[in-house]
């Protein structure tokens, strides 16, 4: 075999060094059968149907107990897949109207949903798209006969090499014997990563060859920091990335010792940094990690994985169990974002050309007031049990603020009118997703009492190049003096006007990112709660006022490159 090093992208920071273990899917090999008995094939079809659901409901067990409540939440929407008559019923159609086998007429209508998903060039769409793949291929290996593989079986340390891993495949790893993994494909924020995350595993995605190129039982180097992966090593490099390893372990170690101390750069300057959650079992993470703060809640997957929209009390015992184990520190909860790309399948929205540029988060919930008045009021009542902000998404301009602003004072009085306890004083701001609201900040500045920037959508908005959209992927350039001088006018005009400027999108947690985001002034980080205390520490050895320098020089820049430059200069 030749020595050789797959490129691919880190999606869990970590080095691993142990043994390729293929995880080969079995063929699944499907002939169109005609059947004597209609009936019996859909017994046969129900029969596995019912098996597939007993599996499924013993790994989420599973995955609650070992990654909690929020990673279950996969399962329960995979489970939700499995008796839904929207798939189930044209099945079943099928095996009755052109009497075919139970699995013909399953890849059939599987292969339909999974190609129009993919389709729609959103990540968000294409993972439910692999939601599809994996639960149909669990009830096609029933209806066959094959066993499918068990990750938790494995009993000596390895690196998994997968084409893919599905939710089911990664919620059953055992962190004792799986040092890590490696797929062909995937992404940052597909399952598997996020997965990864979770375990805190060492993780490259986007191989493209590793089952390819990777033989089983070969040793194998897994860079998850690099995003490399290296194929049968020397003795030489294999000491080398020992002791990467062995370094990067005393960093983690390091980092773990300012899990209580202040965020405080070299000069003194103090600022905040808090996490991105999406459920209420993710605040464990971010106490563990030191946020001081909840950055983003996004309430979104409140609203996901079910059949219908969650109730006032529902919602409010959320947030209330969220703002009572913050124990004070400032929570920011981002009203429902949702629509377009991100689809509730009970609210039965229309399909969208462009769902990034349409009808979603707060124009959705303008139209749709009735949702949107019952979060406003679970959020109202849970205000009283901490210290609570609230922020609207996808603002494009000061009418809809105004307008969410006159709903959610509309609710405060009908509560109190009901004799409800609320909180006197919340704190309203808005997202900063939208080039024009960047540029209006000034206006927007004297109504809100603080902004968010959401550098995810504004860096594609600003550069019209959609981030998941790998032929234009070269466009998606956070470091961009355009991008700063975007940035650095919603600092500033919140300054002016004595307010607060945060950022909780990935570049918030960006060690590129950070020396001029210090400079420009950003009150806030906001990030995922595995990169706190990594941030921290680098934050604690940065001058403010050198990096104020750093990003005075960065805004009179003509590149990305230029930028990345200066800023790698200044690190050294």
């Amino acid at each position: 075999m030749i020595v050789q090093s797959l490129k691919g992208i880190g999606a869990s920071a970590g080095i691993a060094i142990a043994k390729a273990y293929r995880l080969e899917e079995p063929e699944l090999v499907v002939e169109k059968r005609v059947i004597d008995s209609i009936e019996a094939e859909i017994q046969r079809f129900t029969a596995a149907i019912s098996q597939s659901t007993s599996e499924l409901e013993q790994i989420k067990e599973h995955a609650f107990k070992e990654l909690g409540e929020d990673k279950a939440a996969i399962f329960a929407a995979h489970l939700l897949v499995l008796s839904d008559p929207e798939l189930i019923n044209p099945i079943k159609d099928k095996i009755t109207t052109e009497k075919v086998n139970a699995e013909f007429a399953l890849q059939e209508v599987a292969n339909m949903f999974i190609g129009m998903f993919e389709s729609m060039d959103n990540e968000y769409m294409k993972e439910r798209a692999s939601d599809i793949r994996d639960v149909t291929k669990r009830v096609m290996s029933h209806l066959l006969g094959v066993t499918i593989p068990n990750p938790s079986m494995i009993s000596e340390e390895v690196i998994i090499i997968a084409e893919d891993l599905t939710p089911s495949d990664t919620a059953q790893l055992n962190r004792q014997y799986v040092k890590g993994f490696t797929t062909d494909i995937g992404g940052r924020t597909s399952h598997s990563a996020i997965m990864a995350r979770s375990l805190e595993i060492p993780a490259v995605v986007g191989t493209k060859t590793g089952t390819t190129d990777i033989e089983n039982g070969v040793l194998v180097i897994l860079d998850g920091l690099a995003g490399t992966v290296i194929v049968d090593p020397s003795a030489d490099t294999v000491k080398e990335y020992e002791e990467k390893k062995a370094t990067y372990e005393a960093k983690k170690a390091e980092w773990a010792k300012l899990v209580n101390e202040p965020t405080v750069s070299k000069d003194g300057q103090h600022v905040e940094l808090a996490a991105n959650i999406g459920t209420p079992e993710d605040v464990k993470g971010v106490l563990e990690n030191g946020g001081e703060g909840v950055g983003l809640y996004r309430t979104e997957f409140l609203y996901m994985g079910r059949t219908q929209l969650p109730t006032e009390e529902e919602q409010f015992d959320a947030y209330k169990s969220v703002l009572e184990r913050m124990e004070g520190k400032p929570v920011v909860v981002r009203t429902l974002d949702i629509g377009g790309d991100k689809e509730l399948p009970y609210l039965d929205l229309p399909k969208e050309m462009n769902p990034f540029l349409g009808f979603r988060a707060i124009r959705l919930c303008l139209e749709m007031q009735d949702m949107f008045r019952i979060q406003l009021r679970a959020l109202l009542r849970a205000g009283v049990y901490g210290n609570l902000k609230i922020m609207f998404p996808m603002i494009a301009t000061l009418d809809e603020f105004r307008s969410a602003k006159g709903i959610l004072e509309e609710e405060k009085q009908k509560l109190l009118f009901e004799g409800q306890q609320v909180v006197e004083k919340i704190e309203l701001g808005i997202m900063v997703e939208i080039p024009s609201t960047a540029v209006l900040a000034d206006q927007f500045a004297k109504e809100v009492d603080f902004f968010s920037i959401g550098t995810n959508d504004l860096v594609q908005y600003s550069m019209a190049a959609d981030r998941m959209n790998q032929r234009v992927s070269y466009l998606y350039q956070p470091y961009s003096p355009a991008i700063l001088r975007l940035v650095k006018m919603v600092i500033d005009a919140a300054h002016a006007e004595g307010k607060w400027a945060g950022m909780c999108g990935e570049m918030a947690g960006d060690e590129t990112a950070i020396p001029i985001l210090l400079g420009l002034g950003l009150d806030e980080f906001s990030m995922s709660a595995t990169s706190i205390l990594k941030v921290r520490s680098q934050i604690l050895r940065l001058s403010k006022t050198e990096m104020k320098n750093l990003a005075e020089k960065a805004l009179q820049m003509k590149t990305t490159s230029e930028v990345i430059e200066a800023v790698k200069e200044i690190m050294k």
